[in-house]
């Protein structure tokens, strides 16, 4: 069973859509919030990504590339502008392949099904964690906030990815600093503190104020 995340403005068609592909077992999620895709995405980590050209705030171009920054999830475009020229433009910005309106349902689900074989074969994942709009691509180390690319240190990087895997957790400084420690020299307490202080000046920079909480005397926790 696959997860199949659908962005799409007509609630009729893309009501139908979730019929014709939930009749074959797999599970269906229409894109809510149109004016902020990544955050549903990442949230619902779909296996394939179908997505209307025309679409209101940003068009299906743009949510293509800004997916693809963070996943090489299989991205199909759905559009009635099915001239080449847009069918070519759909490929450059990271599309995978192109269905016409009005939509063939057994042609959708061929083409679905070729993506799915093709992508799926050993098995895949969407190597991101993701708070309050922040993605964090653990392939590259970077975070990604309102089409900004934070880049982090090493240590920066392993301090907030182990506190986005516990989220709404307390993590002790101890346990951070045996993060950093399994993985470079040891660390003393006052450097765990400069690293923390640098990476929130780094998110309040980027617009993610009071992204890290201290506990004092514990340690640090998103929530």
């Amino acid at each position: 069973m696959y997860r199949i995340f659908v962005i799409e403005d007509d609630r009729a068609l893309a009501g139908a859509i979730r019929r014709e592909i939930e009749s074959w077992g797999n599970e269906v999620q229409c894109a809510n919030h149109l004016q902020n895709i990544i955050p549903e995405f990442v949230e619902y980590n779909p296996h394939l990504v179908l997505v209307d050209i025309m679409l209101p705030f940003f068009n299906g171009y743009y949510w293509c590339q800004e997916i693809r920054k963070i996943s090489n999830v299989p991205v199909m475009f759905i559009s009635a502008a099915s001239d080449s020229m847009n069918i070519v433009m759909a490929m450059n910005m990271g599309g995978d392949d192109f269905i016409s309106k009005p939509i063939d349902a057994n042609v959708m689900t061929a083409k679905m099904q070729a993506l799915l074989r093709r992508a799926y074969g050993m098995g895949s994942s969407i190597p991101v964690l993701e708070h309050k709009g922040a993605v964090l691509n653990l392939n590259d180390a970077t975070l990604l906030y309102q089409g900004e690319r934070i880049e982090l240190t090493k240590n920066e990087f392993r301090i907030l990815q182990t506190l986005l895997e516990n989220k709404g957790k307390i993590v002790s400084r101890e346990t951070l600093m045996v993060k950093l420690w399994q993985m470079d020299e040891y660390v003393e307490e006052n450097t765990l503190t400069v690293n923390v202080n640098r990476l929130r000046k780094k998110l309040e920079k980027a617009g993610l104020a009071h992204f890290i909480t201290t506990k004092i005397g514990i340690g640090y926790c998103i929530t």
